[in-house]
């Protein structure tokens, strides 16, 4: 390109000279997300502040979580260091959704379920299973010699066809009533958890809301919206339920159980769920780690928070008398009951 001869040379190198700075202006902008110590604590920091879905509820002061844990950031701190570190900073949350993920460890955070009585033995259940329980796909079952159906779904990560709820339904028909176990089970997929409720139910059910971040700020959230349980086409249960629970009943199984405590015909009976009640999602740090987090609150059908657990309709802990005969107190209760 031919240049205007009253052009100043010295104007024109300090144009270009800016042009090639801009890109080095810009690192030192996002100097803060950079792959060092420092730079993958703010940027984790960010990502809570900006995303995560409980801290105004759960009255966490994220700037002073900042100013805590910046303090133990080094520039030559080793990995294992700075994991432990974000790790801790990550517990102040208090949420089993919540995980930072490295090739070498995961961070984790189990109070919510620790500092609470087990109410459940696998060794103990199965003496009411024995060895002649049947298998459909992700769930045990069995008729118990009272003539009341036992069925034990361990993890919602376990998928289960329409096919095999017909066939579980059909031979339960004879019973007088139903247990469904769910204590222990962890979570999983939610669309698993809402299939199995569909059987028990004969009309459309509002079951609760659910919001989305919209925004930065800690209450930028979508208007709720609503959920609803609608009845299966297929077989459905039309006798009594007794659906059990203990701390360990996390995530979708929160769910479930919020969704199950709505219909006339279930009772829930045992422990309080675990909660979990933010649908999770996930993002990168600079060095590569990955972080799940709640970001969508889920919430009852009257608007109330389901994040801390689900009390049940009928308090009962497994007595030290029963576990050392054997005997699960939780489910005799629940055959109690529906014998009645």
């Amino acid at each position: 390109m031919k240049l205007p001869k009253n052009i100043n040379y010295h104007i024109l190198q300090s144009i270009v000279l800016c042009l090639l700075l801009l890109p080095l202006s810009s690192c030192v902008e996002e100097d803060t997300n950079s792959n060092t110590p420092e730079g993958n604590f703010e940027a984790l920091w960010k990502i809570i502040d900006e995303q995560y879905c409980f801290l105004d509820y759960k009255k966490i002061d994220w700037n002073a979580i900042h100013t805590k844990y910046k303090k133990r950031i080094t520039p030559d701190m080793t990995n294992e260091g700075l994991f432990e570190v974000l790790g801790d900073m990550l517990a102040e949350l208090k949420d089993g959704h919540v995980n930072l993920f490295s090739a070498h460890d995961v961070s984790r955070y189990w109070k919510w379920y620790e500092d609470y009585p087990m109410n459940f033995n696998d060794t103990i259940q199965k003496k009411y299973l024995g060895n002649n329980y049947r298998i459909a796909s992700g769930i045990k079952y069995k008729i118990l010699e009272d003539n009341i159906g036992y069925i034990y779904y361990s993890s919602f990560s376990n998928g289960i066809g329409s096919g095999n709820l017909d066939e579980v339904l059909n031979y339960m028909a004879i019973c007088d009533g139903l247990i469904i176990d769910v204590r222990s089970n962890g979570g999983g997929t939610i669309t698993n958890a809402t299939k199995f409720a569909e059987r028990f139910t004969n009309k459309k059910v509002l079951t609760g809301y659910i919001r989305h971040k919209l925004g930065t700020g800690h209450n930028d959230f979508s208007d709720p919206y609503p959920i609803y349980l609608e009845p299966s086409n297929s077989i459905r249960w039309q006798k009594k339920v007794a659906v059990l629970t203990n701390r360990r009943s996390y995530s979708a199984t929160n769910d479930f159980v919020n969704s199950m405590r709505i219909l006339p015909l279930v009772t829930i009976i045992g422990d309080k769920t675990g909660g979990g009640s933010g649908l999770p999602t996930s993002s990168e740090l600079p060095n590569g780690w990955s972080v799940r987090f709640s970001s969508s609150p889920h919430y009852a059908s009257d608007m109330s928070q389901i994040e801390w657990g689900i009390d049940p309709d009928i308090k009962v802990d497994i007595t030290s008398a029963d576990y050392n005969r054997g005997i699960d107190t939780i489910i005799e209760r629940a055959r109690a009951f529906l014998k009645q």
